[in-house]
């Protein structure tokens, strides 16, 4: 069953009312029984809204290949170009917003508005509320809170339909996890051991344990990158967060879109929440 907070913390984001449109409730997206026995997550309405692509997709061979009719699918239907054709092209046009944008801003700081624009769709599709952005996002109003929202609907980011744009990559992801059978993992398992690391936890909360047990219930914001090499993960803090994460909360893994974006330290970035992890100090 979902771990119900205690009732000092009900006034806090990730314990907010709220609702979403994948048919799954928000409660236990978020919970850490998720990862034990997952739901099935499809956005309403996003399959039917493309069914040309995912007939197209039916038939390719691999995921490179599949790789390669989404985002060809992807720049006509939303009018995206290649790199070196925007830079020919007027600002405008160079600046339409693009899920490709979202993620490789993400990549550089998921703090960035890039990641306010991200946060904001799993807000709206699933329910959950985000805990951090350049700070803690606690009691509503805040000037943090007025930041976050001011950052997820700018322009520059957030025009061209962006949460259809990111609805598509999610289902995308979804059916090419059960497809290929990616990311690899022992046949019949439905997670996939995933490695975090961090400076202190000033960004997550030990809902259970603590990093002096090494062990123990820790809440992520509502989105979050993991890496799928402990060796690469070792880079970016001291302390380790290992932890199991269902493929039915992943949005993007390596190899999605092609080997390039997000590949050097084999990134996936999955819908947050409780994780029970183990901790270790690096």
């Amino acid at each position: 069953m979902p771990h119900i907070p205690p009732h000092h913390d009900r006034d806090l984001p990730h314990a907010w009312a709220t609702t979403n449109v994948v048919g799954v409730s928000a409660e236990w997206i978020g919970a850490v029984g998720f990862n034990d026995k997952p739901a099935h997550l499809s956005i309403a309405g996003a399959r039917s809204s493309a069914r040309g692509l995912f007939d197209q997709l039916d038939r390719v061979g691999d995921l490179g290949e599949a790789a390669d009719v989404f985002r060809q699918y992807m720049r006509m239907a939303f009018g995206l170009v290649a790199d070196h054709a925007a830079r020919e092209r007027s600002e405008r046009l160079r600046w339409k917003s693009s899920y490709l944008k979202l993620l490789e801003g993400w990549g550089f700081d998921s703090n960035g508005p890039q990641g306010a624009v991200l946060k904001g769709w799993v807000e709206s599709r699933f329910g959950l509320v985000p805990t951090w952005h350049h700070g803690a996002l606690g009691r509503f109003p805040s000037d943090a809170w007025v930041r976050y929202i001011e950052e997820k609907m700018t322009s520059r980011f957030h025009g061209n339909c962006i949460n259809m744009q990111l609805d598509l990559l999610f289902e995308y992801c979804q059916w090419a996890i059960r497809r290929f059978h990616l990311p690899a993992r022992p046949q019949g398992a439905h997670t996939v051991r995933a490695w975090r690391c961090v400076n202190g936890l000033g960004e997550h909360r030990f809902v259970e344990g603590s990093l002096r047990e090494r062990q123990g219930v820790v809440h992520l914001n509502n989105l979050v990158s993991f890496s799928l090499s402990r060796a690469h993960a070792e880079a970016f803090g001291d302390w380790m967060l290992e932890t199991e994460v269902a493929v039915e909360k992943l949005l993007f893994f390596p190899g999605l879109l092609g080997q390039s974006l997000l590949a050097g330290e084999g990134e996936v970035i999955a819908l947050g929440g409780e994780y029970r992890v183990k901790a270790s100090y690096v």
